[in-house]
């Protein structure tokens, strides 16, 4: 009756993950993706992109040694956009290379176009101008992901304004940088340059940010961003954006303050990126984000038979939750149960240092009148943290004293993304203080921050 059992528009993290998980159980299944190659927007703008131009800056510019051999400390002195861009080609072929290879030996079939809606079972491929092919499916997943949010007033040129997914392809490190958009990847590339000595400055309108952290958590990351002469302008809306005569351009906020700079990344949002969709065919309608509402539970939208998953349904929009979202849409189609999907998750972002949390903040515990205690760790209390220079860094975890269950875990500094599972399997698995009172860490290693975090709280608790 249909030409597949599944339609799959992206090939990002949900649309693999959907697309495998039906081709395993034998179906058909068809992936649409526009791009030049398969991976979607994490694989060649997002998500691999920024990580790994966040390790090779920390890897060239010696920053993990700073500690022991000062702030001048470099691995290689002049460090330019060449290098930065060799070893991002080489992790993305290799990340687009292993895709293939899974979609090769699990029949996964991939057509290289636009998908467009003809109708609710119905999609137009369109490969090149004048050439579209028609295809019907019986249940179809939107994975077409989020492209940057560009406004009017912001002159993008792709040469000294850049957005989000622009900026990997910087010609050449500037002096100067103003990042607009204190979100996750504002603040992701703001650290990351900063790392690189650029004097860089984050201009946020909202008087705070990323307000979905521990607050305690934040006061820490606000004081490492001011140690390294990151300007932080909170609290004042951009006004208007030019580019002087000098080839500078020229940012005036509201407060009056006036910011010049070399090179601008504007990185305040984005957007579902559905507008060329054609959702109307299939009778589904979007946010005024372009993101499209679904049952949280099974990941459908309006129309039964169509799943949407990933960035394009919004929070919390992070590459692990959006695998496990195209799991969950295929599971559902195929009328197959699957497993509930943990009660906390990771969080991380890749700044310079690392956060990482998950569970309740400490806002949070209070907001709902939970009776808690705090531990805190910091890395230079391990010796594996004095082994690697560390000045900076801190384990914070919060428990009940009435039931002694962990509550939540946060994380500032090396590691951070790395460490967090630890908090995560105790918190599903519902255990207590005493979990990290009685276990044994590795020794030395910055783990043993649990042990130093829980035994802080466990005293204040005892008394």
């Amino acid at each position: 009756m249909y030409d597949y059992d599944m339609l799959v528009i992206g090939s990002g993290p949900s649309g693999r993950r959907a697309a495998i998980q039906f081709a395993k159980l034998g179906k058909s299944v068809l992936v649409v993706e526009k791009g030049r190659r398969v991976g979607g927007v994490s694989v060649h703008t997002g998500t691999i992109p920024s990580k790994t131009l966040r390790e090779t800056v920390l890897n060239l510019s010696g920053w993990r040694e700073r500690g022991f051999y000062g702030r001048s400390y470099r691995v290689k002195q002049e460090i330019a956009a060449t290098d930065l861009m060799m070893r991002l080609q080489k992790t993305l072929d290799h990340e687009v290379e292993v895709l293939e290879h899974q979609f090769s030996r699990n029949l996964v079939r991939t057509a290289a176009g636009e998908a467009r809606f003809a109708g609710p079972n119905q999609i137009e491929i369109t490969s090149a101008p004048g050439e579209t092919k028609l295809v019907t499916a019986a249940n179809i997943l939107i994975a077409c992901g989020t492209k940057p949010f560009r406004p009017g007033y912001v002159p993008f040129d792709g040469k000294t304004v850049f957005d989000s997914d622009e900026i990997i392809d910087l010609p050449k490190l500037p002096r100067s940088l103003a990042v607009i958009g204190a979100g996750v990847i504002g603040v992701e590339y703001a650290t990351i340059f900063s790392a690189l000595d650029v004097a860089v400055t984050l201009i946020e309108p909202r008087p705070s940010f990323l307000d979905f952290i521990d607050k305690e958590l934040i006061e820490e990351f606000m004081h490492e961003l001011r140690d390294r002469n990151v300007a932080v302008r909170l609290g004042s809306a951009v006004t208007s954006i030019e580019h002087t005569a000098s080839g500078a351009i020229q940012i005036r906020l509201a407060d009056g303050r006036v910011v010049v700079t070399e090179i601008l990344l504007f990185a305040a949002g984005r957007v579902g990126a559905t507008d060329r969709l054609n959702l109307d065919a299939a009778g589904i309608t979007v946010d005024h984000r372009g993101r499209i509402t679904v049952d949280p539970v099974t990941l459908q939208t309006c129309v039964p038979h169509i799943y949407a998953a990933g960035d394009v349904i919004g929070h919390p929009s992070l590459a692990s939750t959006s695998m496990e979202q195209g799991r969950v849409a295929a599971c559902h189609a195929l009328g197959i149960e699957h497993l509930a999907p943990p009660e906390f998750y990771p969080y991380g972002i890749y700044s310079v240092p690392e956060i990482s949390t998950t569970g309740l903040t400490e806002e949070e515990v209070r907001s709902r009148g939970i009776p808690y205690e705090v531990g805190v760790a910091r890395f230079r209390e391990t010796s594996r943290g004095h082994i690697m220079g560390l000045n900076s860094g801190m384990m914070k975890m919060i428990f009940s004293t009435k039931t002694r269950r962990l509550l939540g875990v946060h994380i500032l500094g090396e590691g951070a993304t790395e460490l967090i599972h630890i908090g995560q399997a105790v918190l599903n698995l519902k255990g207590t203080i005493d979990y990290f009172i009685q276990n044994t860490f590795n020794y030395p290693t910055l783990a043993e921050a649990y042990k130093i975090a829980g035994l802080d709280a466990w005293n204040r608790m005892s008394r």
